[in-house]
């Protein structure tokens, strides 16, 4: 399908793309705030993080069947409605607690929707699939990293920290909601959109084939198991270490983190081998090697060791989720990637559930001794992905 003449409405879709990464990694520096000035116990914060999960997933499933059955823009548009009255809610979380536990399933099921059609409706808006891709990429990234930067410096620094953040995200997915009412909508006609369920390929393509089960899902939790130890855990574990500045160092970490981890994205496809697992070995040892790092940063009481942390976990974030997406290219037929990247996404989602599985063991071991037991689980994963590595080559 040509689409020179709608080439020029990438920026807008790009824009839904960065506000959706924006509100969903707003509430890591906000979380800080909750516990350090708000007194918030760490389990109750850990599990309004997790329940962003419970919106994420159905969104990353439904949206590339909505988006071809509605049309990229009516999906997209209601999705950043959502998404701004999901902050809007948030903002009277100091007031109320419990609306967070509403909130966050909202931006988690918005960001899904956003994050699967609107960055289809950018590429496909593009010049080239390549140039789409980057942007895509870059537009998720830079989301995720900006959203935390920007709602730790305004909790910083501002008055009002839990409040002023979300209502400056909400502002900005209205603006865009505005931006994107007459970009050109690239959704194939009828007769040329998949009718077939989301599943209907699945079990003939990438998922039921052994190399999916023995390679590429053992490392598919490893990808938000670094990320959100990384910058969830790890900060107000040394907020004492930044008195008065914990917020806007929570938010330096997660962006930190995400910028690392889409930088690196390209060297996994120099590592990449279509007869080895190399690039997956590769990044779950990063994977490990945050995880010990993040251990001493914690035994040791050290912020600086935490930024260390954050670029070897940001490194195995990026490099696990493209090596993956690298392994579902080579399995699955083409018209059945797009499922299939849909359902390994949701495996990977699962690291989501890796802070407060921590908050909740801490009363039985400490923190370091707790990071370090998932790197000996990482190692266990790593050794199993090695064994199979060379085996049951599509």
């Amino acid at each position: 399908m040509p689409f020179s003449r709608t080439a020029r409405g990438w920026f807008p879709a790009a824009a839904a793309v960065f506000a959706a990464g924006w509100g969903a990694n707003q509430f890591t520096p906000l979380a800080v705030v909750y516990r350090t000035q708000e007194r918030w116990p760490a389990v109750p914060v850990a599990a309004m993080f997790t329940t962003y999960l419970l919106g994420l997933l159905p969104g990353l499933l439904l949206g590339r069947p909505a988006a071809n059955r509605l049309g990229r823009r009516r999906v997209v548009r209601p999705a950043l409605a959502v998404s701004a009255a999901a902050s809007a809610l948030l903002a009277a979380a100091s007031v109320e607690p419990s609306v967070v536990y509403v909130s966050r399933p909202a931006t988690g099921f918005a960001a899904g929707l956003v994050l699967t059609a609107g960055a289809t409706w950018l590429r496909e808006l593009s010049a080239g699939p390549e140039a789409g891709a980057r942007r895509a990429a870059w537009a998720t990234g830079g989301g995720f990293a900006a959203g935390a930067l920007t709602a730790g410096a305004l909790a910083e620094w501002l008055p009002r920290p839990t409040v002023l953040p979300c209502l400056a995200h909400c502002l900005l997915a209205l603006l865009v909601l505005g931006a994107t009412h007459r970009v050109p909508d690239t959704t194939p006609s009828a007769s040329a959109a998949p009718t077939e369920p989301l599943l209907a390929h699945l079990w003939r393509g990438a998922i039921r084939h052994p190399r999916f089960v023995r390679v590429v899902l053992p490392a598919a939790p490893a990808v938000f198991t670094a990320s959100t130890v990384a910058y969830v855990v790890l900060p107000p574990l040394v907020a004492d270490r930044v008195p008065g500045y914990a917020p806007v160092f929570s938010g330096v970490v997660t962006a930190l983190t995400l910028t690392v981890g889409v930088a690196v994205q390209p060297l996994a496809a120099r590592l990449d081998h279509a007869h080895s697992a190399r690039a997956t070995l590769a990044a779950m040892a990063a994977v490990i090697g945050g995880l010990l790092v993040s251990a001493y940063a914690v035994h040791g009481n050290s912020a600086g060791l935490v930024l260390a942390a954050a670029c070897l976990l940001g490194a195995g974030y990026g490099l696990t989720l493209a090596s993956g997406l690298r392994e579902i290219e080579r399995l699955a037929a083409p018209k059945d990637r797009p499922s299939a990247a849909s359902v390994y996404h949701g495996a990977t989602c699962t690291g989501f559930l890796t802070p407060l599985l921590l908050a909740v063991t801490a009363g039985a071991a400490s923190y370091p001794a707790l990071l370090a037991a998932l790197a000996a689980v990482g190692l266990l994963c790593l050794a199993i992905t090695a064994r199979y590595s060379r085996r049951d080559l599509p």
